[in-house]
Order: structure tokens, then sequence, then C-alpha cells
């Protein structure tokens, strides 16, 4: 092969690789299509081969509890969480709800609350945003960002009127769904929960199981911004409160809190953990709405503040000070997100009802929190017709990947912004068809850094292209694995397309093959599929680019 030559197909692959996703790194060109480089000529070619894809249903099921709720670690070690809120509704795939549960503990067990006499003065629910995707989080445009700054004179600092600046800056939060104008705000409820979540049992940790309510403690309507505020006196700057950004709001039943938490004061209720959480079995945050938008906060960061006043007597004299307490909602409770769908008269009911797994489907449609995934075979016949090119041609793979374009009538989120991701897995399907999410398994291709996809947006609506090189390869040149012991051909596996992508540290280390943000990922994808006639330029197919020699 020539100097020229030679530079060229190493560009090509690097060109491909080099813009993977996810994940990536420069592949070896001596690995990937390496008879290539031994010759003195080649040529390379690039030829489309029909895949079969079909829609998978997951049954509006996922395994959402605090374990899969997890985006990534931060670089101390600390899992960030991401849970959504909110309910939106079109036609391609019907209504989505998401609702939240959390447990919640107190401060310390036997809280005595300080003295004597303790009365609710009022209770505030704050939400926060995902603590670590601050990028992600807010979408700004032109003036989104808004700073009010006044003055208040009579402002009680130390029970004394004092003048303060107040400046409060608002932020709009990263929507899904229809935004603005008529869907501005949402209703948000918080409701006492009564039924105990009980870890230990499994089905505690799927996003639909049923989870019983009682009273209503507050709610609110959210405008679909957070805010964040700072007062300083006048006199000296100096700091009198810092409100850190979040949703900010007042829960009325504070009858509630008082018997159910002041006046067991002493009582058993509240001697420790494990009593309490089988007493105060927590609270579901929801939304009145079924056609507005979805939005991610930090389950974690969520607070729960109760200001009470309480007896305190010095030198003979009593006094009603002021205090707070706020409850314990963070990782050590449990976590769950709840999610509700009616897919009646839907497109993608349709497609799954009707999904072929031998010839597969027009139409692929994906969907994060429990909706559906794809499947996407490699046909044994297409593998064995590149064996026959790699050998009778001298054929060398430089790459493949499997091309799939965006069906036009995806869900465009005008007003925030556009954040597709997807997984991309291989698994074996057993006699009935079905996904065994516990052995999933990474591809080839992504474990030894060759990336993930990436993304075209011409021709317009844009097409994906997952890297499948090694994963085509091992299997061509009859590459083999070890298997319980055992050395083996490797097995052609069905491929498995789901919305969400890996979870990551700090680094950039993947988390685990399990580990991704499909749980809380509020995308609802459409995808084109198969095509039968094979006259359709869009459909999905599989790409391979191969050099023969001269």
């Amino acid at each position: 092969m020539t100097h020229n030559l030679k530079k060229t197909f190493a560009m090509l692959v690097l060109a491909i690789f080099g813009s993977a996703f996810l994940y990536n790194c420069e592949p070896d060109p001596d690995s990937l299509g390496e008879q290539l480089f031994n010759g003195d000529a080649a040529q390379g070619n690039e030829i489309a081969y029909p895949v079969i894809a079909y829609n998978y249903d997951n049954n509006d099921s996922i395994r959402s509890d605090a374990s899969r709720l997890i985006s990534g670690l931060s670089e101390s070690g600390v899992t960030t969480n991401v849970a959504v809120l909110g309910a939106f509704t079109e036609p391609q795939f019907g209504m989505q709800r998401a609702s939240y549960v959390t447990q919640l503990r107190m401060p310390t067990d036997n809280f005595d609350f300080n003295g004597a006499n303790p009365k609710v003065d009022s209770v505030v629910l704050v939400v926060r945003p995902p603590a670590n995707t601050a990028s992600n989080t807010y979408f700004f445009e032109g003036d989104s960002l808004r700073t009010n700054t006044y003055t208040k004179t009579d402002f009680p600092v130390d029970g004394v009127a004092t003048e303060v600046s107040i400046e409060k800056k608002t932020y709009p939060v990263r929507k899904y769904g229809k935004i603005g104008g008529a869907s501005k705000s949402m209703k948000i409820n918080v409701h006492e929960v009564t039924t105990f979540l009980d870890t230990n049992d499994d089905s505690f940790k799927r996003s639909n199981k049923p989870i019983s309510t009682g009273e209503l403690l507050g709610s609110g309507v959210f405008d679909g911004n957070i805010s964040s505020t700072s007062i300083t006196k006048k006199s000296d700057n100096s700091v009198v409160f810092t409100g850190n950004l979040g949703f900010r709001m007042k829960l009325s039943n504070t009858d509630f809190f008082q018997t159910h938490i002041l006046d067991k004061k002493g009582k058993p209720e509240l001697q420790d953990a494990a009593n309490f959480i089988r007493y105060f079995k927590g609270i579901k945050i929801s939304v009145d709405e079924t056609d507005k938008y979805l939005y991610q906060f930090s389950p974690n960061d969520l607070q729960l503040i109760m200001y009470y006043k309480y007896d305190k007597t010095d030198n003979g004299t009593t006094t009603r000070p002021q205090t707070t307490l706020s409850f314990n909602l963070g990782g050590a409770n449990a976590h769950l997100g709840l999610y509700e769908y009616n897919r009646t008269g839907s497109a993608v009911k349709d497609a799954v009802d009707k999904s072929n797994s031998d010839q597969g489907d027009a139409r692929l449609f994906v969907q994060g929190m429990g909706g559906p995934s794809v499947i996407v075979k490699v046909e044994d016949k297409t593998i064995n017709e590149l064996k026959e090119k790699l050998i009778t041609n001298k054929a060398g793979i430089v790459s493949a990947k499997i091309r799939i374009y965006l069906d036009a009538s995806t869900w465009k989120n005008t007003g925030s912004t556009e954040d597709r991701r997807f997984t991309l897995l291989t698994n074996t399907l057993d006699a009935n068809g079905k996904i065994d999410y516990k052995k999933l398994a990474f591809t080839s291709d992504l474990t030894n850094g060759l990336g993930l996809y990436y993304f075209k947006d011409k021709p317009e609506p844009g097409y994906y292209d997952f890297v499948v090189t090694k994963t085509v390869k091992d299997l061509v040149e009859g590459k083999k694995e070890t298997v319980d012991g055992t050395e083996q051909p490797i097995v052609n596996k069905p491929l498995v397309i789901t919305a969400g992508t890996f979870a990551a540290n700090a680094t950039g280390t993947l988390l685990g093959v399990r580990n991704t943000t499909r749980a809380f990922d509020m995308n609802r994808i459409i995808l084109t599929g198969v095509d039968k006639t094979n006259t359709n330029p869009k459909r999905i197919q599989l790409m391979v680019t191969y050099g023969t020699k001269k």
C-alpha cells in the first residue's frame, strides 16, 4: 500500500471513531482491518446490509429506586441523583406523568425540640435542581436569567426591623414537553404516604408500584422557574440570609406536623429512625395536570423545613424564640420514581402491539422511564456474506455501524434543550424473546474504546451511526471468547437500544452496565425502521466499510 493510501485509510478510521459520541479514544488502525495495511495497494468500499429491528415492550415499568436514579459520581465519590416530576401528552407516545416518593427521618433520635410547648409556625418544601448538571438544568436564551433587586426597610433581623437589600435571581428549568404560554405552570401536591416503603421487597423498586397516600400536606404552583435569594444589611453589607437555587413551596397543613411531630415529643414514634419511618412513612410529590412538561430535580437535595417556636426561660423570663427542624430526605431513605402512562390511541401502542420480531418494524419507538426499547439483529447471512468477502476478495473491515434515521414526527422540544441520548448493549434473549436486563453487556466496541454512536444532522432530520466495528469484525473473523471457563466462538447476539446514557464518575469511567440514566431520561424518540421493499433510502441499515487488495 502506498504511503498516501495508508494515510487515507488511517484518517478514515480516526474520523469515524474520533467523532464517536461517548467515551471514545483513537483506535489503533492495526487492529481494524489490518489486511489493509499489509499489502502494497488497497481499494476502499462501503456496502449497506439490511438488519432486523423491532420495538420491544418494557410494559411501562422500570426499576426506579435510589440505586437507579444515579447520574454519576462526583470527584469526592458522592453519588449524584436525579428524579423527574411533571406530565406530558402528545399523540405519538400518549400521556406520561412522573411523581416521586421518599421516606424522611428526624435529624436525631429522640429529638427534644429545644424546650417545652413547641408550636408550628410554618413548613416549607424546597425542590432543587440536579447538583452536578448545571449546563443541562437551565435553559439560557436571551434574558431567561432574570435578576430582581429591591430594598425592604422593616425586615426582621434578631427581632429588630432592619433595612436590607434583597437580590433574587430566577432561572428557567430545563423542560421536556409543552413549554410556555398556557403550559407554563403546574400545580404540585405533597401528600402523606401511608404505605411502608419496604426496601427489602423488590416490588418497591419498580416505577409502577401502587403507593397509597393520606392527608394532603400542601399544594403550590410551579411556574417553570427556580430562584436563589440573597439578603444583606444596608448598613454594613453583612449577609442576613442566603437561599440556594430551588423552588420553595409552603405547606399549608401545619396541623398535621403539630399533631404528628411536635405533639409526639418524648413518645416511641420519635425514638429512633426505625420507628419513625414506620410511623410517618414518607411523602409523595405529584402534579395534577396531564399535559404540561417534565423536569428534573435532585432528590437528595430536597429540603423539608419546619419552623416552630418553643418556651425558653432565662433568669425567670420566658420567651418564645423561633427555630427550625430540617427533616432528613437524603440518601439514607428509600426513594422511588413513580411513572404513570395512558397509551390509548397513541402510535406507540399500535406499534408495540403489532411488533414483528421476525421481519422488523417500520417505525421504532424509544422512550426512557419504562417506555419501549429497540432490538436490532444483524442477520447471520450478512455475517456469512462478509466472511466470503474477507476470504475471497481479501477484504479487511475498516468500520461497521448501524445507521438509524430520526423519524420526522419525533417530538421537537422547542423552547428548551434537545438532549437525546442512547445506550447500546448486547443481550441473549430467552426462549420467549424477552430481555434479561441482569445479563446485559457492553458492546466490545465500547469496552475497547471505539465509542458508542455519533449524530449527523444532514440530511434532515438527521441520523445516528452506532459503532459496531469490533462487534461485526469479531463475528466475521470467527474470534472466540471464554464462557464459564470454556473457549467458544463469539455468538451473534441481538443489540438493545435504550434511552439514556451510561452513568460515569468524575474521570469518565463507567459505573457499570446497569448504571444508566434510563430511569429518569425524559426523551421520547421515533426512529426509521425496516423497509420490506428496500426502497426507502432512510431505512435502518448496517453500513460496512472495507478495503480490498488490488
